[in-house]
């Protein structure tokens, strides 16, 4: 009687031990999305290891168009149940599922990727390659995209706003709606809107409070302007404009109307403002 007792108590004992020592050897769980301090670039998103992720900006329409070759050297990031970092808001992802059955994560409406250059944790070697792939962060004011323009009329059309096909490389606000400037203005001067904003809706202005950019938009580039008690950002001098017919997200259907090259897109090459 007296060794069963003994007998029992060992195992008790043993399985307590065994528990503790489950639980001492449980680590902490790494949210599958965290948000990163990189010393050049500031606040960068990652995944649970801590290896960077990226934008490519060729993805306007809130799906990827890196497919086959692509994927080889920019592989996709997904991660099915989600979990992310104080500084983050859930509602900002998002999954899609790729022309090639692929699931993808997205963030503010554009996919997320790896680089595979990418050899050490904190690596951000993917930045600006291109002038198209971008580190994704979370306080991006706008982004550069490259892409077909396609006018209202159904067109296409190439950067000089002759009919054709080519992509042209622009800025768009983070939501990718396009950004225009108009013709006929001059340097931080809106000659376009009325006072009492009658035609806003034709032409609304941009009013964007600048955070953070893609590296290769200059922050000196752009400025504000009050128009009539509003806010309007400029770029190079330019008032910059939405166009009120683009319904959904990579439309530049403003290229064309009311006629090619009266409301251009901007971009890098785009001259400064002329005075008068």
């Amino acid at each position: 009687m007296k060794k069963t007792f003994l007998l029992l108590v060992s195992i008790v004992l043993l399985q307590s031990c065994n528990k503790d020592n489950e639980e001492t050897l449980q680590l902490p769980t790494e949210n599958t999305v965290r948000l990163a301090t990189n010393a050049t670039l500031g606040k960068i998103l990652t995944d649970s290891e801590g290896k960077s992720l990226y934008f490519f900006s060729k993805d306007t329409k809130e799906t990827s168009v890196c497919l086959d070759g692509c994927r080889d050297i920019w592989p996709v990031f997904y991660a099915e149940n989600l979990t992310i970092d104080s500084g983050l808001d859930l509602a900002d992802f998002a999954t899609i599922t790729r022309t090639d059955g692929v699931k993808q994560t997205t963030y503010k409406g554009w996919p997320l990727y790896y680089f595979s250059n990418d050899n050490a944790i904190g690596d951000t070697n993917g930045d600006k390659v291109n002038n198209v792939w971008y580190v994704a962060k979370p306080d991006y004011s706008l982004m550069y995209v490259n892409a077909q323009l396609v006018g209202h009329d159904a067109k296409n059309y190439t950067s000089n706003y002759t009919e054709g096909d080519g992509s042209t490389s622009y800025i768009t606000d983070i939501d990718g709606r396009t950004l225009y400037t108009f013709s006929h203005d001059t340097n931080n001067t809106n000659n376009f809107t009325n006072s009492d904003f009658s035609n806003n809706g034709v032409w609304p202005i941009a009013e964007i409070s600048l955070d953070q950019i893609p590296s290769n938009l200059n922050v000196s580039d752009f400025g504000t302007i009050d128009v009539f008690g509003k806010t309007q950002l400029t770029y190079k001098g330019w008032p910059l404009y939405y166009f009120g017919q683009d319904a959904v997200r990579g439309d530049n259907k403003g290229i064309s109307f009311p006629a090619p090259g009266v409301w251009p897109i901007a971009n890098i090459d785009t001259p400064t403002a002329p005075t008068n």
